[in-house]
C-alpha cells in the first residue's frame, strides 16, 4: 500500500524511544501464563467446573454494568498527560497486584472443591480484574489509535511490536509446559501449586515492568473535541460506524478461544505438554519470516482479504486435522492417539500458521484503528471509550457464555478432576480432541460472513484520511485563533483598567 499523498500522513512522528517503549508494552500482554488459566483451576485451585460456570455468567453480567460506565468516563476524561494514559499510570500497581494474587490463590485454600470461601474469593477476584482489565484495554487501544494520525506510521509500529516482542514472548508458554510435564512424570520433586504459583507471580512482575516504559514515554498527539459528548451521542457515533459494527459481529461468531482445549487435548490426551513446544519448532523461525513480505501483500490485497485469510487459514488446517484423527474411530486405535502422528500434523498446520503470522497480526490491528478513525471521520469528533467499551462488552459477553459452556461441556461429556493424570475416559478423551479442533474453528470460520462486507479501504480509506487531514489542520488553525483572540481581549481589558 503506497503512502497516502497528504504530506501530514508522509511523516514519521513516533521517535525510536517512543517505539521501543511500545515494543516492550506489546511484550508485556504476551508475557505471561494466561492460556494455561484453565488448567490452574482444573490441576491446583480445584474449583468444581459447575461452580467454574457460575462465576463466569456472574462475572459477564458484572462486566456488561461496568462496561457501559467506563466508556463514558473515558471519553469525558482531558487532562494534561492526556485522554488514555491516566489511566493506564492508575493501572500500573494495582493491576499488577491483583494479578499476582490471582497465581498466590492457592497459598489461602485448600482443595475441597466446593469450599464458598475460595468461591466467593475467586468471583470478587474475576469482577475486580475484570474493571481493572476493561479500563486497561480501552486505554492502551485508544492510546495506540492517537499516538499518531499517520496510519503508515502505525503499521510500522504493529510490525516492529510484533517482529521483535515475537523472540521471547512465548518463553513463559514454552518453560511451564516443560516444567507441567516433569511434574506430571514426576521427574523433579516440586510440587505443580509451586510452578504455577512460581511462574504466575515472575511473568506478571516482568510483564508489568514492561508496560510501564510505554505509559512512560508515549504521547498523544491527535487532538480530542473540546465539547463533551454525551453517551447517547456516543452510541450514535457507533451505530454509524459501519466497519466498527462489522468488526463487533466477527468477534461474536467467533468470541471462543481453542488454546485451553489444545492444553487438555496435549495433557490429558498425548499425554505430554512438552509436544505442544516441539509442535512449534519447525514453524517458529517462519513466524519472523513472514514480516519480511507484510508491506509486500497489503499492497497487492485488500485489506479484507488479508483479514479474512489471516484470521481463518488457521481454522481450516484446524479441520482437516481434526478429519484425519478422527479416523479409526474412538479409543486408542484412533489416530488423535497416536502421539507422533498428531505431532506431525500438528507441525504441520503450526508451519501453515507461522508462516502466514504477519497476515493474522498486522491487518486486525490495521482494521481496528481505521474504524476508530472512521468515527471522527463521520462524525466530527472521537468517541473510543464507548466505542472501544460496547464493542468489548458485547463480544465479552459471548466469550463469558462461550466459557460457561465450555466448563459444562467438560462436565457434560465426563471431565474428572479427581481422575489423575491420563485416566480421563475414551469418549471424554475425543472431546477433548474434537472441542480443541473442529468446536472452536467451525465457529471461527462463521466470522468471515460479517468480514464480507467490509469496504474501508483502497480508494474509500485514502479519501478518509485525506479529509481526516484537512480538518484536523483547521482545528488546530481555529483553536489557535481562539488563544490569540483570547489574549487579546485579555490585553483591552487590561490597559481599559489602567
Amino acid at each position: 500500500m503506497s503512502n497516502l499523498d497528504n504530506t501530514n500522513y508522509n511523516r514519521r512522528y513516533v521517535n525510536r524511544k517512543e517505539s521501543m517503549a511500545y515494543v516492550l508494552s506489546d511484550s508485556s500482554k504476551m508475557f505471561n501464563i494466561n492460556e494455561y488459566q484453565t488448567r490452574f483451576v482444573i490441576d491446583v485451585l480445584k474449583i468444581d467446573l459447575a461452580w467454574n460456570s457460575v462465576i463466569g455468567l456472574i462475572n459477564g453480567i458484572w462486566d456488561v454494568v461496568n462496561d457501559s460506565f467506563l466508556g463514558a468516563l473515558v471519553d469525558k476524561t482531558a487532562t494534561r498527560w492526556g485522554k488514555f494514559r491516566p489511566y493506564l499510570i492508575a493501572y500500573a500497581l494495582p493491576g499488577t497486584v491483583l494479578t499476582c494474587l490471582y497465581w498466590l490463590a492457592p497459598l489461602f485454600f485448600d482443595k475441597n472443591p466446593y469450599d464458598m470461601k475460595k468461591i466467593v474469593f475467586w468471583l470478587l477476584l474475576a469482577m475486580t480484574q475484570e474493571t481493572l482489565n476493561t479500563l486497561r484495554g480501552i486505554s492502551e487501544t485508544g492510546l495506540l489509535a492517537n499516538l499518531t494520525p499517520n496510519p503508515d506510521d502505525r503499521v510500522r509500529l504493529y510490525t516492529n511490536a510484533e517482529v521483535i516482542s515475537s523472540i521471547w514472548e512465548n518463553i513463559p508458554q514454552l518453560v511451564i509446559g516443560l516444567l507441567i510435564d516433569m511434574v506430571n512424570h514426576k521427574m523433579i520433586a516440586v510440587s505443580m501449586d509451586t510452578v504455577f504459583m512460581s511462574m504466575g507471580t515472575i511473568c506478571t512482575i516482568t510483564g508489568g515492568v514492561l508496560g510501564i516504559f510505554f505509559i512512560i514515554f508515549s504521547t498523544e498527539r491527535i487532538a480530542q473535541s473540546r465539547q463533551q459528548h454525551n453517551y447517547v451521542q456516543g452510541l450514535k457515533s457507533l451505530m454509524n460506524n459501519r466497519p466498527i459494527l462489522l468488526i463487533m459481529f466477527s468477534d461474536i461468531l467467533s468470541g471462543i478461544s481453542s488454546n485451553s482445549w489444545e492444553h487438555n487435548y496435549y495433557i490429558d490426551v498425548l499425554g505430554s505438554e512438552s509436544l505442544r513446544n516441539l509442535v512449534m519448532i519447525p514453524g517458529a523461525p517462519l513466524s519472523l519470516v513472514s514480516y519480511a513480505y507484510i508491506s509486500k501483500v497489503r499492497a497487492r490485497f485488500s485489506i479484507k482479504s488479508l483479514w479474512i485469510f489471516g484470521q481463518h487459514f488457521k481454522d481450516v488446517l484446524a479441520i482437516a486435522v481434526f478429519i484425519i484423527g478422527s479416523l479409526r474411530g474412538i479409543g486408542p486405535q484412533g489416530l488423535y492417539q497416536k502421539r507422533w502422528l498428531m505431532v506431525g500434523l500438528l507441525m504441520a498446520r503450526d508451519i501453515g500458521y507461522k508462516g502466514t503470522l504477519s497476515v493474522n497480526k498486522i491487518p486486525p490491528k490495521e482494521i481496528l484503528t481505521d474504524a476508530l478513525d472512521y468515527c471522527e471521520w463521520k462524525n466530527g469528533f472521537r468517541s473510543e471509550g464507548i466505542t472501544l467499551t460496547t464493542k468489548s462488552m458485547i463480544t465479552k459477553i459471548v466469550h463469558n457464555i462461550m466459557n460457561a459452556l465450555t466448563t459444562a461441556i467438560m462436565k457434560k461429556v465426563g471431565y474428572s478432576l479427581n481422575a489423575g493424570f491420563g485416566q480421563q475416559s475414551e469418549n471424554t478423551k475425543y472431546m477433548l480432541f474434537a472441542m480443541s479442533m473442529v468446536f472452536t474453528s467451525t465457529l471461527g470460520l462463521l466470522s468471515v460472513i460479517p468480514k464480507l462486507f467490509y469496504d474501508l479501504s483502497g480508494d474509500k480509506r485514502k479519501h478518509m484520511y485525506e479529509e481526516l487531514s484537512a480538518a484536523r489542520m483547521q482545528k488546530s488553525r481555529d483553536y489557535a485563533q481562539s488563544l490569540e483572540e483570547g489574549a487579546g481581549s485579555l490585553s483591552v481589558e487590561w490597559t481599559a483598567k489602567e
